[in-house]
């Protein structure tokens, strides 16, 4: 804004000033006067002597626009201006629109033509057909395939963090507590066990907080918390099976050594009585029923029986209550059971109150797979078991068909549902989504249930009594991965090596192990950690024991080498599951060496020298990655099972 008669924009003459040259201008400071506009000089140094004498007819003062191009149409042209910046020009006037008289016009003839050939301007012009445009090279392809990628990226990005937050948010949630014991001499060959899983899953009977909600009583009836269901699920390292194991709550133990455990507070230590001043036991000694394991020292204490029983390594633990059971079915939307008749328990009431297929909800399931006074059954603990693996099995093909472990959704209600009333060692909702995603990949016909072999009937105790033999059998069976009966493929035959395949065949053509190639990648070890046997199939007398020196030499771990029976072609590397890393770093002592995985090596790599035997190498460095090209073999004979063990296929949908 402006004061007076000043000019409001600075750097710009005052009204009214004329075209005196030397004029002032208004600045926000006194400015010197400037200089002629750059038509108004010419560049370089001027002299009198080069100046051109001022005309008389021309007006002083700046030079107009006008006079300017009056100069250069008149042919005097002017030096290059300096490059200075100028005040923008003013708009030029608008020339006057010509007079209509003034125009000059010409009068065009018309020329007549009939209706018919005027063209119709309603009708909508034709489309025109452009000519094809011609195609660009392929960059516009790249460039479109570098979006998508770009998009996908974003995506995984996007999803995988998302994933990442909903696990991180989940495990955060998870009730933890101290079960496992991995170090215990009780676990049977560690090598075989190397890369299984073992969850240890537990039904907890307790009926505290809203678990009293579920019919079983309050804690008035019953304190603490008991196993009322103890599996004990093996998913070996090739995830090619799943063997689930049922042990009846009353089966008879030895009573071990067990540290205390508060089922309300979930902790170990001393429990003291709130209203005595004396201090809780150290330790405390379990009953002969298998129940009274968690009763009095909680999952610690489970876990120490069950190995000590099985001899597997159990690497995972889950206990899950009344409450929480019955929320997950809830969240599976139910699941299909079948019985012949219906389900009356004497405790418990009416449970089915029809025969025949029918989902259940999480209410009724419970009760399904806890009634043990059921009037039509005699064999107590033992119908029930059946009962819970026909309901598992019923579970998991749901699982299989419905793809919940890949539907985020579905996940998260049955995790939410899980988490609140569970209680897991090293478990978290990854190891949650790998265990349904490794039965998914297996088809029912390769998920058994099986119960420990015991004599069939309670004591006058009321403890079912172990058949120790048949259940080391049984468990021996799964170290090594030996087929169970019934056990079937995907086209429903049964699988090589149990009775169901081998029956019908003569003794000299029942081969249970049916070799077969697998190559197998693993990494060398240190030659150190490596205990090796040698033995001559040669018949040439000290071959042994040169390669045994040999052997030494390079850091091997080496036993009193022996001979033999039978001779072989090829030098041959026996070694049994798990123990592969050992038998790589064996083999690559030897130039052409067959390598053979077998039953009962253990921890120890048994090297044959064959005739083609010629020296003994260097190994390969530790650390190395090598591919084993293994032959699976019959060197130690099947592990022989008893006849009546109790099994349940997943793929068995038949009613009882």
């Amino acid at each position: 804004m402006s004061d007076g008669d000043d000019d409001a924009t600075p750097g710009r003459s005052l009204p009214g000033s004329g075209d005196t040259p030397d004029r002032d201008w208004l600045t926000r400071s006194r400015r010197p006067k400037p200089g002629a506009a750059p038509w108004e000089r010419e560049i370089g140094p001027a002299t009198a002597e080069d100046a051109s004498p001022a005309r008389t007819d021309e007006p002083s003062g700046p030079v107009t626009v006008a006079d300017l191009i009056a100069k250069i149409n008149g042919g005097t042209s002017l030096p290059e201006p300096r490059r200075h910046r100028a005040a923008p020009d003013p708009d030029p006037e608008p020339e006057p629109y010509p007079d209509g008289d003034d125009l000059d016009t010409t009068i065009l003839p018309a020329i007549a033509a009939p209706a018919s050939e005027l063209p119709d301007l309603t009708t909508p012009r034709p489309p025109r057909h452009l000519p094809d445009r011609p195609r660009r090279s392929h960059r516009r392809a790249g460039v479109a395939g570098r979006v998508v990628a770009a998009l996908v990226a974003v995506l995984a990005l996007v999803l995988t963090g998302g994933a990442w937050q909903w696990q991180s948010a989940k495990n955060n949630l998870l009730n933890r507590v101290s079960a496992l014991d991995p170090d215990s001499r009780d676990i049977v060959d560690p090598n075989a066990q190397f890369g299984d899983e073992n969850f240890l899953i537990v039904g907890t009977d307790s009926r505290i907080g809203a678990n009293s909600d579920m019919g079983a009583g309050t804690t008035d009836d019953a304190a603490g918390a008991r196993s009322d269901t103890v599996m004990l699920v093996n998913i070996p390292a090739n995830r090619k099976r799943v063997v689930a194991v049922s042990f009846p709550r009353d089966l008879e133990i030895d009573p071990m050594e067990c540290e205390p455990w508060n089922a309300e507070t979930r902790e170990y230590g001393p429990i003291t009585d709130e209203e005595s001043p004396m201090y809780g036991k150290e330790s405390v000694y379990t009953e002969y029923k298998l129940n009274s394991a968690f009763a009095v020292g909680g999952p610690k204490c489970l876990v120490k029986v069950i190995q000590k029983l099985s001899g597997l390594h159990v690497n995972r633990f889950m206990a899950v209550d009344f409450a929480g059971f019955s929320k997950m079915v809830d969240a599976l939307g139910g699941v299909e059971v079948c019985s012949t008749t219906p389900i009356e328990d004497y405790e418990l009431g009416t449970v089915l109150p029809t025969a025949g297929r029918q989902v259940v909800n999480g209410h009724t399931a419970l009760n399904y797979v806890r009634a043990r006074q059921v009037t039509t059954e005699t064999n107590g603990d033992y119908g029930r078991i059946k009962r819970q693996q026909l309901f598992l099995s019923s579970l998991l093909r749901s699982l299989i068909s419905k793809e919940t472990f890949f539907s985020l959704s579905k996940l998260n209600n049955v995790v939410n549902m899980f988490i609140g009333d569970s209680y897991v060692d090293n478990v978290d909702t990854k190891d949650l989504v790998d265990l349904g995603q490794s039965v998914q990949g297996v088809t029912a016909g390769r998920i058994t249930f099986v119960t420990v072999p015991t004599v069939g009937y309670a004591d006058e105790w009321g403890n079912e009594i172990p058949r120790t033999d048949d259940m080391r059998a049984l468990f021996s069976a799964i170290i090594n991965d030996e087929p169970l009966p019934e056990e079937r493929n995907a086209d429903n035959t049964p699988v090589p090596g149990t009775p169901e395949s081998l029956a019908g065949q003569a003794p000299d053509q029942q081969d249970p192990a049916q070799p077969g190639d697998q190559t197998v990648d693993v990494i060398v070890t240190d030659p150190e950690t490596v205990t090796v046997q040698v033995s001559n199939s040669t018949g040439q007398t000290g071959l042994g024991a040169t390669a045994a020196s040999a052997l030494q030499s390079h850091g091997f771990n080496v036993t009193t080498p022996d001979d033999y029976p039978g001779p072989l072609a090829q030098t041959t590397v026996f070694y049994s599951a798990g123990n592969e890393e050992a038998a790589a770093t064996v083999a690559s002592s030897f130039a052409d060496a067959t390598i053979e995985q077998v039953n009962g090596m253990g921890d120890v790599v048994q090297v044959v020298l064959g005739s083609n035997f010629d020296s003994v190498g260097a190994p390969s460095p530790s650390g190395s990655p090598v591919q084993l090209h293994v032959l699976r073999g019959t060197k130690a004979p099947a592990t022989e099972l008893p006849e009546d063990l109790t099994v349940t296929n997943a793929a068995d949908t038949s009613c009882e």
